[in-house]
């Protein structure tokens, strides 16, 4: 069975004490279901508008003290969850964009938590969480075209053999590991603090694995916990 081994670097884990995640390694079967990430955004939409969870503020406050403590800047470059809680709550709602995509942003927006969301294939090794060096390559997009770019000396990143897959954290997915529904395995992270509790964490990686089975009947499936001295 497809299974990824994420691993954490020390110098991560004292920088960011307590951090847990969920490590889900899917192999994809065909969508049958595709309006189950639609309806999932929808109803995770309407959650954070009714201030869901209670642990929303805390734990995007303990996400923004961690992006200060390597540098970044909140406030213009917050994490993955904070940033679609935002969008939310100025526009009331979300588009659709696609079916895997909806869903784990709607688990992202439901259970205040940073999720990512890769495609397996695209990897050259193991995932990894780093602090960077500043060498390590980016790919990404600017102005519609396709461009090469370094992270910050000092900066966590999530990166493969082959460079950097995600900076500050979980802010901006590169374009090389981009997930969608079509893809045959599928890789998913969802990264908590203490802040948020550990029974939430299993709730999120749960509504997450439902839904890919509602969407996708036949798939396999293996979750593993992640978690810092």
């Amino acid at each position: 069975m497809f299974i990824i081994h994420p691993s954490i670097s020390p110098d991560v884990a004292q920088l960011a004490p307590g951090f847990r995640a969920l490590s889900i390694s899917v192999t994809a079967a065909a969508v049958e279901n595709a309006s189950v990430g639609e309806v999932a955004l929808r109803q995770a939409c309407e959650d954070v508008l009714a201030g869901q969870p209670a642990w929303a503020d805390a734990h995007m406050n303990a996400w923004s003290e961690v992006f200060r403590a390597f540098g970044a800047k909140p406030k213009r470059t917050p994490c993955s969850a904070e940033a679609l809680r935002r969008r939310v709550l100025r526009d009331g709602s979300m588009a659709a964009l696609d079916p895997v995509v909806d869903l784990y942003n709607a688990v992202s927006l439901r259970y205040a938590v940073p999720v990512g969301g890769e495609n397996g294939d695209a990897y050259s090794g193991s995932p990894r969480l780093i602090i960077a060096s500043g060498n390590e390559l980016f790919d990404t997009m600017k102005e519609g075209q396709a461009a090469t770019e370094y992270p910050d000396a000092g900066e966590v990143v999530w990166c493969d053999d082959a460079g950097v897959t995600c900076r500050r954290w979980n802010w901006r997915q590169g374009v090389r590991t981009r997930l969608s529904a079509s893809d045959s395995h599928m890789w998913f992270i969802p990264e908590s603090l203490p802040e948020m509790p550990l029974d939430g964490l299993h709730e999120a990686g749960k509504m997450l694995t439902d839904g890919l089975e509602a969407m996708m009947p036949g798939l396999e499936y293996n979750v593993s916990l992640i978690e810092t001295p």
